[in-house]
């Protein structure tokens, strides 16, 4: 139980991690916000699947082993970067209900799982990275609320006038990391839910790639005020922001080289039209 409040707005709340019992079984608001967070992606999901040339049960086929590969995903990703946790006690590794998921771990798995269904069963890869895209801004904004109920996800301390305080953060003001990200994930999808449906969208894969740029930027930004990072063995690094700052880089130049691409081909066709129409006219 905490007892958590945003002294800048003289709000006070009592969160517990724990849902409900039922007999001898625990569900913690953690799990049961995830849940909640990929039901609605789905749904969504399967509501827009034609718009990107993509049927709902090839989509759901997707979903269902990109969750299995993301649960496993998010684990070795921690496990990874936390070795030293693991290294003495490999069973601990089976342990996941002791906590220790990584959302960028969860998204990569997702993404391979979804993808080998996706080859197999011949879809519109392009087309569901855009879907997942979505459905990811849909999970990452509604999910980053079952870190709040844990107390966890927060950053360094300050003064600013929503800074959270509970048992959690040592009765000091933090940085409520897990509301910038949910915030900002909701924002994204709002934005390219329009953008999606509107003349500026002019490929399959466009809006994937956005949401690279999108998410990597505020994620290299809300990790360097995490106090929980995982780092990189070497160079001392932390590893989300590191990987923030490639795939919005990557983001970035994939989008600026495919517009160009698009610029030269309209040109290209243009030209050919042109030369089309001076051969008959004369």
């Amino acid at each position: 139980m905490f007892n958590v409040s945003f002294p800048g707005f003289g709000w006070e709340f009592t969160v517990s991690p724990v849902a409900f019992s039922i007999g001898g079984l625990t569900v913690r608001w953690y799990g049961l916000i995830i849940a909640i967070g990929l039901c609605l992606a789905v749904a969504y999901g399967c509501k827009v699947a034609k718009r990107f040339d993509i049927t709902a049960d090839k989509l759901l086929n997707c979903v269902i082993v990109g969750t299995i590969t993301g649960i496993i995903g998010a684990r070795l990703y921690y496990v990874l970067f936390s070795w030293d946790m693991y290294k003495d006690d490999l069973m601990g590794i089976f342990r996941i209900n002791e906590g220790g998921l990584a959302i960028y771990g969860g998204i990569i798995g997702a993404l391979i799982g979804g993808l080998i269904v996706a080859k197999i069963t011949k879809m519109n890869i392009a087309g569901l990275l855009d879907v997942a895209a979505l459905g990811f801004l849909i999970g990452q904004g509604i999910g980053r609320w079952g870190n709040f109920f844990n107390q966890e996800a927060y950053g360094t301390a300050t003064d600013l006038p929503w800074r959270m305080v509970s048992e959690g953060t040592n009765m000091v003001g933090v940085h409520p990391c897990f509301l910038y990200e949910s915030i900002w994930c909701l924002l994204g999808f709002v934005l390219l839910h329009f953008f999606s449906k509107s003349k500026f969208r002019k490929y399959y894969g466009q809006v994937g790639l956005i949401y690279l740029v999108w998410y990597g930027f505020e994620r290299m930004f809300v990790e360097g005020l995490r106090t929980d990072s995982l780092y990189t063995p070497i160079l001392g690094l932390r590893v989300s922001q590191v990987l923030s700052f490639v795939l919005f880089g990557a983001g970035i130049i994939a989008l600026i080289i495919l517009a160009y691409k698009k610029k030269s081909n309209i040109k290209a066709i243009a030209e050919e039209n042109k030369a089309k129409e001076k051969v008959t006219n004369g």
